[in-house]
Protein backbone atom coordinates (compact mmCIF):
# COMPACT_ATOMS: atom_id res chain seq x y z
CA UNK A 1 0.00 0.00 0.00
CA UNK A 2 1.68 3.17 -1.15
CA UNK A 3 2.33 6.04 1.23
CA UNK A 4 1.07 9.22 -0.45
CA UNK A 5 -0.08 12.55 1.01
CA UNK A 6 -2.38 13.29 -1.97
CA UNK A 7 -6.10 12.78 -1.34
CA UNK A 8 -8.57 12.80 -4.22
CA UNK A 9 -11.67 15.00 -4.12
CA UNK A 10 -14.08 12.05 -4.27
CA UNK A 11 -12.33 9.68 -1.85
CA UNK A 12 -13.66 8.70 1.55
CA UNK A 13 -10.99 9.30 4.17
CA UNK A 14 -10.39 8.07 7.67
CA UNK A 15 -7.86 7.15 10.26
CA UNK A 16 -7.06 6.06 13.75
CA UNK A 17 -7.61 7.89 17.04
CA UNK A 18 -4.09 9.32 17.32
CA UNK A 19 -3.95 10.33 13.63
CA UNK A 20 -0.86 8.24 12.92
CA UNK A 21 -2.68 6.06 10.38
CA UNK A 22 -4.58 7.80 7.58
CA UNK A 23 -6.32 6.16 4.64
CA UNK A 24 -8.61 6.84 1.72
CA UNK A 25 -10.94 4.73 -0.39
CA UNK A 26 -10.94 5.48 -4.09
CA UNK A 27 -14.29 3.65 -4.53
CA UNK A 28 -17.29 3.63 -2.18
CA UNK A 29 -17.92 0.69 0.15
CA UNK A 30 -19.79 -2.26 -1.35
CA UNK A 31 -22.09 -3.02 1.59
CA UNK A 32 -22.18 -2.54 5.35
CA UNK A 33 -23.47 -4.43 8.35
CA UNK A 34 -23.10 -5.43 11.96
CA UNK A 35 -21.28 -8.50 13.27
CA UNK A 36 -22.56 -9.87 16.58
CA UNK A 37 -19.99 -12.68 17.01
CA UNK A 38 -18.27 -13.11 20.35
CA UNK A 39 -14.89 -12.27 18.77
CA UNK A 40 -16.18 -8.85 17.69
CA UNK A 41 -17.80 -8.33 21.08
CA UNK A 42 -14.53 -8.99 22.88
CA UNK A 43 -12.42 -7.08 20.36
CA UNK A 44 -14.56 -3.95 20.48
CA UNK A 45 -16.08 -4.13 23.97
CA UNK A 46 -19.50 -3.60 22.39
CA UNK A 47 -22.44 -5.77 21.35
CA UNK A 48 -21.59 -5.59 17.63
CA UNK A 49 -18.96 -4.34 15.21
CA UNK A 50 -20.19 -1.99 12.47
CA UNK A 51 -18.20 -2.47 9.30
CA UNK A 52 -18.25 -1.55 5.62
CA UNK A 53 -17.09 -4.17 3.15
CA UNK A 54 -14.76 -2.82 0.52
CA UNK A 55 -12.68 -3.98 -2.39
CA UNK A 56 -9.27 -3.87 -0.70
CA UNK A 57 -7.67 -2.73 -3.95
CA UNK A 58 -9.43 0.64 -3.45
CA UNK A 59 -7.76 1.26 -0.06
CA UNK A 60 -4.78 3.61 -0.06
CA UNK A 61 -2.74 4.20 3.05
CA UNK A 62 -1.73 7.84 3.13
CA UNK A 63 0.51 7.44 6.19
CA UNK A 64 1.20 5.16 9.11
CA UNK A 65 1.68 1.80 7.40
CA UNK A 66 4.49 1.10 9.89
CA UNK A 67 2.01 1.61 12.76
CA UNK A 68 -0.43 -1.04 11.54
CA UNK A 69 -0.46 -4.25 13.53
CA UNK A 70 -2.36 -7.38 12.53
CA UNK A 71 -3.91 -10.05 14.69
CA UNK A 72 -5.47 -13.30 13.53
CA UNK A 73 -7.36 -15.63 15.78
CA UNK A 74 -5.60 -19.00 15.93
CA UNK A 75 -8.78 -20.78 14.78
CA UNK A 76 -8.83 -18.88 11.49
CA UNK A 77 -10.84 -15.92 10.42
CA UNK A 78 -9.81 -12.63 8.99
CA UNK A 79 -6.85 -10.57 10.14
CA UNK A 80 -7.77 -7.60 12.32
CA UNK A 81 -5.65 -4.53 11.65
CA UNK A 82 -5.29 -1.81 14.24
CA UNK A 83 -3.02 1.10 15.06
CA UNK A 84 -0.14 -0.11 17.23
CA UNK A 85 0.13 3.33 18.82
CA UNK A 86 -3.45 4.11 19.94
CA UNK A 87 -5.08 0.67 19.49
CA UNK A 88 -7.87 1.92 17.19
CA UNK A 89 -9.52 -0.85 15.18
CA UNK A 90 -9.39 0.01 11.48
CA UNK A 91 -9.70 -2.92 9.08
CA UNK A 92 -10.16 -6.62 8.69
CA UNK A 93 -9.05 -8.63 5.69
CA UNK A 94 -8.89 -12.13 4.33
CA UNK A 95 -5.24 -13.17 4.75
CA UNK A 96 -5.41 -15.15 1.50
CA UNK A 97 -7.18 -12.44 -0.55
CA UNK A 98 -6.53 -8.82 0.47
CA UNK A 99 -9.25 -7.66 -1.94
CA UNK A 100 -11.72 -9.01 0.67
CA UNK A 101 -11.62 -6.28 3.32
CA UNK A 102 -13.79 -4.34 5.74
CA UNK A 103 -13.33 -0.90 7.27
CA UNK A 104 -14.70 -0.20 10.74
CA UNK A 105 -17.45 2.38 10.27
CA UNK A 106 -16.12 4.50 13.14
CA UNK A 107 -12.78 4.92 11.33
CA UNK A 108 -14.28 7.14 8.60
CA UNK A 109 -13.82 10.89 8.97
CA UNK A 110 -17.32 11.75 7.86
CA UNK A 111 -20.44 10.12 6.53
CA UNK A 112 -19.48 7.09 4.43
CA UNK A 113 -22.92 7.38 2.76
CA UNK A 114 -23.57 3.63 3.02
CA UNK A 115 -25.76 2.33 5.84
CA UNK A 116 -25.72 -1.13 7.46
CA UNK A 117 -28.16 -3.46 5.72
CA UNK A 118 -27.54 -6.75 7.55
CA UNK A 119 -26.62 -8.35 10.85
CA UNK A 120 -24.44 -11.47 10.99
CA UNK A 121 -23.80 -14.00 13.76
CA UNK A 122 -27.05 -13.02 15.48
CA UNK A 123 -27.07 -16.47 17.14
CA UNK A 124 -24.30 -15.08 19.37
CA UNK A 125 -25.84 -11.69 20.13
CA UNK A 126 -25.02 -10.25 23.55
CA UNK A 127 -27.83 -10.99 26.00
CA UNK A 128 -27.34 -7.61 27.66
CA UNK A 129 -28.16 -5.66 24.48
CA UNK A 130 -31.11 -6.99 22.47
CA UNK A 131 -30.90 -6.61 18.71
CA UNK A 132 -33.27 -3.84 17.65
CA UNK A 133 -36.24 -4.56 15.42
CA UNK A 134 -34.76 -2.46 12.60
CA UNK A 135 -35.74 -4.55 9.59
CA UNK A 136 -32.14 -5.36 8.63
CA UNK A 137 -31.49 -8.74 7.04
CA UNK A 138 -30.30 -11.24 9.68
CA UNK A 139 -27.97 -14.21 9.47
CA UNK A 140 -27.50 -16.74 12.29
CA UNK A 141 -23.89 -17.21 11.21
CA UNK A 142 -21.73 -15.43 8.63
CA UNK A 143 -23.34 -13.43 5.83
CA UNK A 144 -22.74 -15.37 2.63
CA UNK A 145 -20.32 -13.65 0.25
CA UNK A 146 -21.65 -12.96 -3.24
CA UNK A 147 -20.41 -15.47 -5.79
CA UNK A 148 -18.49 -14.10 -8.80
CA UNK A 149 -20.52 -13.98 -11.99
Amino acid sequence: MPDSPVVSDTALTGGCLCGGVRFELTEPPLTAGYCHCTRCQRRTGTAASAQARIDGRTLRLLRGEELLKAWRHPEGGHEKLFCGECGAHLFSRDPEDHAQMSVRMGAFDGDPIIRPSWRSFVAYAAPWEPIPDDGLQRFSEAKPRPQPA
